[in-house]
């Protein structure tokens, strides 16, 4: 009777300890609330301009052992629903638990695979995440993200595998949907494509050099109104002067359906809206002026092009905000899109009305302090990031304070916390008020 107890307390105790996450348990009082335009943190002079946007918590680069922030990605845990936010840093990649997002746990870091280098890059398929640098041949790191169950305390962490087929890259994107990673950005090699089947084992199944350097990328399995190609898995290239659309569902013979041009400047990434009749691209260099600092009358832009014919993608209308900045990463999540405009911080904004050509700011929150204006007793910048490389490392595009703030956002959370990731404060928790 004895033992069959203690089998019976033994299953009980196992069956608890990967339980489904309960939101309902977490503390969710702000570290700061958003009043009249301003989130202070108690006790302290800092205070983060915002609207309708409150800071749950935040970790500092200090924290992470690290000078400078790039980009994030965000990971929920399916079996024990807890969630998890990745963050790239000059050297490496940290991870943070912010299940209780008024006290996130910092759980350690990767480390980069060759040497510091001020862009990483990551994405997460199936408890996996691969991850890319600027760094001199870096590779692609592969980390099992189930390692981060029941740690407690602050690790180095090791890669699970590296693929050193390409150097370095600027970006991967991953569809979810085939289980196909990108590599964009990795030299001529154009289109770069991995089966994760075995996600320690990704193998090359597609290299398309004449599709040209992409800065970014979306890949989708096409759902939007050009019925011609419905159902195809579809490449949406960022790539410099343009935006390129490729047929990649057969690896062996992708073919270019089309391309979009537009008065460039530098095309940095693009992002469908959730019906894939829209994408929103972002132009990097558009606000600036010959000396790549802001122009007087700066206004961040989006340009929105319509694909209701994907061979013949044409302009629907460009989006100008108030905000005098740089846009940099956004996504798309329902009818919300989160827009990281550096100095402008996190931008919200409603694209419901995208048909008609109506786009309007539902809130922001600003993780960067423009110390010219007013420093709120805040120390100076140590950080400032250089300008994203492209296809040309040369440095001609300067070191300008614009490229400063919010690099990144994820916004794809149950719990509805967003993590921004800051290049020169780190990473940001927010959440929308009640």
């Amino acid at each position: 009777m004895k033992n069959y107890i203690l089998i019976l307390c033994l299953i009980l105790i196992s069956s608890c300890q990967y339980e489904d996450y309960d939101d309902s348990k977490v503390i969710d009082s702000p570290l700061a609330t958003c009043i009249d335009g301003y989130a202070k943190i108690p006790g302290t002079d800092y205070e983060y301009s915002c609207l309708n946007y409150d800071l749950m918590g935040q970790i500092t680069l200090e924290e992470m052992d690290a000078e400078a922030g790039n980009d994030c990605w965000g990971w929920t845990d399916s079996t024990t629903g807890r969630e998890y936010a990745i963050m790239g840093v000059n050297n490496g990649t940290a991870f943070i638990d912010i299940t209780d997002s008024t006290s996130p746990i910092y759980l350690g870091k990767l480390p980069t695979s060759t040497v510091d280098s001020s862009w990483r890059d990551m994405k997460v398929y199936n408890d996996y995440v691969y991850i890319v640098s600027e760094a001199q041949d870096h590779g692609l790191q592969v980390f099992n993200l189930s390692k981060l169950r029941g740690v407690e305390s602050e690790q180095i962490f090791s890669a699970d595998f590296i693929d050193n087929s390409f150097g370095n890259a600027h970006n991967i994107a991953i569809n979810e949907d085939t289980g196909y990673a990108y590599i964009a950005g990795a030299g001529t090699k154009g289109i770069y494509a991995f089966n994760l089947s075995d996600p320690i084992a990704p193998k090359l199944e597609l290299e398309g050099s004449q599709f040209g350097y992409s800065h970014d990328a979306q890949i989708v399995n096409y759902k939007g109104p050009d019925q011609d190609h419905f159902g195809k898995e579809i490449y949406i290239g960022s790539n410099e002067d343009r935006v390129v659309f490729v047929d990649v569902t057969n690896k062996s013979e992708p073919n270019l359906i089309s391309t979009f041009f537009y008065d460039h400047q530098y095309t940095h990434q693009s992002w469908l809206t959730n019906d894939h009749k829209y994408a929103l691209l972002g132009d990097e260099l558009d606000e600036l002026d010959s000396d790549y600092e802001l122009k007087i009358d700066a206004k961040t832009r989006t340009i929105v092009i319509n694909l209701t014919d994907l061979d013949n993608p044409v302009l629907h209308h460009n989006y100008e905000a108030e905000t005098k900045a740089i846009d940099h990463n956004g996504y798309v999540n329902g009818t919300e899109f989160f827009l990281a405009s550096y100095t402008a911080g996190l931008r919200v904004l409603d694209v419901l009305n995208i048909d008609q050509k109506s786009i309007s700011e539902l809130g922001f929150f600003n993780t960067f302090h423009d110390h010219s204006d007013h420093d709120h007793g805040l120390p100076k910048l140590t950080a400032i990031k250089n300008q994203d490389p492209g296809g040309d490392h040369s440095g001609k595009k300067g070191n300008s304070e614009a490229f400063n703030g919010a690099w990144s956002v994820y916004p794809y959370f149950k719990s509805e916390n967003i993590i921004i990731s800051d290049i020169n404060s780190g990473l940001f928790i927010v959440k929308k008020q009640n």
